[in-house]
């Protein structure tokens, strides 16, 4: 397998990236997307994008930041050959560390507007705010991206796959109690799916401790049984819609 996983925290994980991405190859999970929370993490995973085999990054600024980013940065970062989006970038009402309300959407627009520049997708954070996410992104022609960590419902789902988003389904979809996941997972265009770990989050049924790149797998062959497809086929599916939504993998 050449498993793609299109969203994870590199600097969060107990392993060294080094560890996390060799146990993930082995595994059949080739390729990471480490993500950028704020100036220095966006920084840090850009630089082990270029120094660890199989690693790439998005640059961002997350919402439950409590200053503004600093685009200046991000613009630079978002440059390099090896950082692949934007992201993680997007909206909060529930978690208590969230950033000012307004100032989120004012951040979340800055990043938007980034990558619509520099023609990359977007990673996009939603929790409790499905409708402003909506309608900001909405308010950028041309932009595309990713809707990570999926756990909405399939109203929802139409929604932003009608905006042209990616659907990113994580370890939540093995946990017995998500069948809307599930729902969705089985329902969503063949060429929308993506799948991620959201490590060190995320851990899958069955598993315990903090979730590994290396789990993903455990993922991969949940949707494979949701779609009534062979494992063979969400490989092949979830790497070229990978690979076409971040174009840069393919330099």
């Amino acid at each position: 397998m050449r498993l793609i996983d299109t969203h994870l925290h590199l600097d969060d994980l107990e392993q060294r990236p080094e560890e996390a991405a060799r146990e993930a190859r082995e595994a059949g999970v080739t390729d990471l997307i480490a993500m950028g929370v704020d100036g220095a993490t966006s920084r840090l995973v850009a630089g082990w994008a270029s120094e660890v085999e199989g690693v790439w990054a998005a640059a961002g600024h997350h919402p439950l930041n409590q200053e503004g980013p600093d685009l200046t940065l991000l613009r630079e970062l978002a440059g390099r050959p090896r950082v692949v989006a934007v992201g993680e970038v997007g909206l909060d009402a529930v978690d208590e560390h969230r950033g000012p309300e307004e100032a989120q959407r004012l951040w979340f627009g800055s990043c938007c507007e980034l990558a619509v520049e520099l023609d990359l997708p977007v990673c996009v954070h939603i929790r409790g705010t499905e409708q402003e996410v909506w309608e900001e992104l909405r308010r950028h022609p041309g932009i595309r991206g990713v809707i990570h960590y999926w756990s909405l419902d399939w109203e929802w789902a139409e929604r932003f796959l009608e905006l042209g988003f990616h659907l990113s389904f994580a370890g939540t979809i093995t946990r017995a109690t998500k069948e809307q996941i599930r729902d969705v997972a089985g329902r969503a265009p063949a060429d929308r799916l993506l799948l991620e770990t959201d490590s060190p989050w995320g851990t899958p049924r069955g598993r315990s401790g903090a979730m590994r790149p290396a789990w993903m797998v455990d993922t991969a062959r949940m949707l494979a049984e949701v779609r009534g497809i062979g494992l063979d086929e969400i490989d092949r599916l979830q790497r070229e819609n990978a690979l076409r939504l971040f174009s840069r993998m393919n330099g």
